[in-house]
């Protein structure tokens, strides 16, 4: 009996601590962390995951030591593995969020700021242009391979940051805060034709509010800017198509690697 226990747990322990791993990707991550599917189907689909990965992560050694924790370690090693988890989801979702942002700064120039209305896959309310943009970076970024990508920077970080083993370095805060900055410049980018083109507008609908006083400037201004507005999203689509991708391509190659740059590892 106690032969049978030991060896059950030492599949179950390892089991639990790569699923917490993978599961930390449902607290932000694109599609994983979408609160449209169940939870119970994300953890049958991260424990079935990690049944999938845990003999070749036990073949490589990286869990070794997982079976002989006790209680209190090994829910420390549960709550570690989660973070471990929801921060390269954190960075996965950067793009979604960047395109955002510039989703919401044109709306609100464009008057469509107002307009919102609930979107499951973001979990609140967003106006139009946020959902728009932030649907196209979604697709863009599953077109790419963003999920498969997430999944292994997932197992590729027990190379470098063993079981239990993550160090909250100064690192991690400088990690984070620098991609929020860098996600709003994106969105700033994005947004920037758009700036430009209504800015221009509204001084050309001022100059004919001065010279035509009889005109209702509102009702001409309003629609005016909304279509100035479509026309430059339309105009720059391939443009903005191919400034995503570039992003994309760098928060992915950062999501392999941050675990090194940070000085994370520990064996």
């Amino acid at each position: 009996m106690t032969t049978a226990m030991t060896g059950l747990g030492a599949t179950v322990v390892p089991l639990l601590l790569v699923a917490a791993r993978l599961g930390g990707l449902a607290l932000f991550a694109p599609v994983f962390g979408s609160p449209v599917i169940v939870g119970r189907v994300k953890i049958l689909f991260f424990i079935g995951m990690a049944a999938a990965a845990m003999p070749v992560l036990s073949a490589s050694g990286s869990l070794a030591g997982s079976e002989n924790m006790g209680l209190w370690v090994l829910l420390a090693s549960l709550a570690i593995e989660i973070v471990v988890g929801a921060l390269i989801g954190f960075i996965a979702l950067i793009p979604l969020f960047a395109m955002q942002t510039g989703g919401l700064v044109m709306a609100q120039q464009m008057g469509l700021g107002f307009a919102r209305f609930y979107n499951p896959a973001m979990g609140g309310e967003a106006d139009v242009l946020e959902n728009m943009l932030f649907l196209f970076a979604l697709v863009t970024f599953i077109a790419m391979g963003g999920i498969d990508w997430a999944v292994l920077a997932v197992l590729n970080s027990y190379h470098y940051v063993g079981i239990g083993s993550l160090h909250l370095s100064d690192g991690i805060p400088m990690l984070l805060s620098g991609l929020v900055m860098a996600a709003i410049e994106m969105g700033m980018r994005v947004a920037a034709p758009l700036l430009a083109l209504v800015f221009l507008e509204t001084v050309a609908i001022g100059f004919i509010a001065k010279t035509v006083p009889q005109l209702n400037i509102l009702s001409l201004g309003f629609p005016i800017r909304i279509m100035v507005g479509i026309g430059t999203i339309i105009a720059g689509i391939a443009i903005m198509n191919e400034v995503l991708i570039e992003f994309i391509d760098d928060i992915l190659g950062l999501m392999m690697s941050w675990y090194q740059d940070a000085g994370v590892a520990d064996g």
